[in-house]
């Protein structure tokens, strides 16, 4: 094979369908626009959601409540899910992530007290319950907040 063998696959290269030359064309005098109407005026396209000047369905159903653009989602990790890890490792979101606890990092990581704990961990996540903390630090382990 060669630099002037390569081709473009069959019907991959389509040519652009050039409207408003001429009647000859086929796509002359309404250049593919039908006639008459908004949508064959120059700059004459419908906003989206546009119903033909019913009330649209987005401002006819009532909006209630508030969501701020600033709250945080964390990964939830409960004390419990930790009896897996070998007794003296040191646990990071990303120690989650690896062994498949957190399938998706967001914001960091918060660790909940649901669940009993037996071995000595240091644990080292972004939020930690009152809760949690404690029963880590009855087993001995220890918690970070980074």
């Amino acid at each position: 094979m060669r630099l002037d063998d390569l081709r473009a696959a069959p019907g991959s290269r389509k040519r652009r369908k050039r409207v408003g030359r001429g009647e000859g064309s086929g796509h002359g005098k309404t250049s593919c626009r039908g006639s008459k109407g908004q949508k064959a005026r120059s700059g004459g396209q419908v906003p989206p959601g546009f119903e033909g000047g019913q009330m649209p369905l987005q401002r006819r159903l009532p909006k209630r409540g508030f969501k701020s653009p600033f709250k945080k989602q964390y990964a939830i990790v409960h004390v419990g899910d930790l009896e897996r890890f070998e007794s003296g490792s040191i646990l990071d979101p990303e120690a989650f992530v690896s062994s498949g606890l957190v399938k998706k990092l967001q914001d960091g990581v918060k660790l909940l007290s649901d669940g009993e704990l037996s071995r000595a961990l240091t644990v080292r996540v972004q939020k930690v319950s009152a809760k949690a903390r404690e029963k880590i630090e009855a087993a001995g382990g220890k918690v970070e907040v980074i």
